[in-house]
């Protein structure tokens, strides 16, 4: 399985080195060639949640050193639960998905401690001590933070943007020290992704860093993240015999994108329902197929 720039096809990458590398060289994401077809049969038998990741991720990895490496990977990086907690008193049949019982109570710890496990198990061919870069709204940067924490061999650095996060989130940002490094940015969280990638093409910093990427923009978090819909989409079909339909509070689309990946790999998903705020510039996109950018509205 390889993985391709966005940008140029040319420029392609096994997993364990598209992880590593974060971005493409000419600063586009790194995706599947194709999206491989799974066994949704053999994964509903699977009790664990590390064994269903290892099972599902597989395909995605084949070819790749970090094939073998999945086992390990997953039990590293999910050790907590991704409950269904059944609604009652519904119209019909409904659930929540529960993803804060990781250590920072966010979905993205999913994706953090799995991007984590991985990066300190797949051989690098730089030997250089790691950067990782993440810009967040306020729930990666605390993950990511997490997941690295006093990681020997690797540094983070955390753009957030400025009176626009929680306190309670910007004191998760800022807390913790050693190796993680949390700057405010005199913008929006647009502008810290924009700096982020502006990191990866600029040639000094390319030079004497060796960086790599914590957001949605890295496949080692949108892959994981496929996980718990593979879960719950199992368990549900299971249940009622249906596919079920998923609702996704949505942003810059890097969680409902793994929803979109697993039902198109072959997990039972129906409908999938972007659930969008005043910030209409991706809805208004896929409606027009006019990319209009603008200034962020706070919510």
């Amino acid at each position: 399985m390889r993985y391709l720039s966005t940008r140029d096809a040319s420029h392609a990458a096994g997993l364990g080195a598209a992880i590593a590398r974060g971005l493409a060289p000419d600063g586009g994401l790194y995706v599947p060639e194709r999206l491989p077809s799974v066994d949704a049969g053999a994964l509903a038998v699977e009790a664990s949640l590390p064994g269903l990741a290892a099972g599902l991720l597989q395909p995605f990895a084949a070819g790749d050193v970090m094939a073998s490496l999945l086992p390990a990977i997953t039990a590293d990086a999910f050790n907590f639960p991704a409950p269904l907690v059944e609604v009652q008193g519904g119209a019909g049949p409904l659930s929540v998905l529960e993803l804060f019982h990781g250590p920072t109570a966010a979905f993205k710890d999913f994706g953090a401690r799995f991007l984590a496990a991985a990066l300190e198990r797949v051989p690098r061919e730089d030997p250089r001590r790691l950067t990782i870069l993440v810009a967040t709204s306020g729930d990666t940067g605390g993950a990511v933070a997490a997941a690295f924490f006093d990681r020997p061999w690797v540094d983070v650095v955390v753009l957030y943007p400025k009176g626009l996060v929680s306190p309670r989130q910007e004191q998760q940002l800022a807390c913790w020290g050693r190796n993680v490094r949390t700057l405010s940015v005199a913008g929006t969280f647009d502008d810290c992704q924009r700096m982020v990638k502006e990191a990866f093409v600029d040639p000094t910093l390319s030079r004497d860093l060796l960086l790599s990427s914590a957001n949605s923009i890295n496949v080692g978090r949108l892959l994981p993240q496929m996980v718990y819909y593979a879960r719950a989409s199992l368990a549900l079909q299971t249940a009622d015999g249906r596919a079920p339909n998923f609702i996704i509070p949505t942003g810059n689309l890097g969680n409902a994108l793994a929803c979109i990946w697993a039902r198109e790999a072959g997990l039972p998903i129906g409908e999938i329902v972007l659930a969008s705020n005043a910030n209409l510039t991706v809805p208004d996109f896929l409606q027009s197929g006019e990319w209009r950018p603008r200034a962020s509205v706070a919510t």
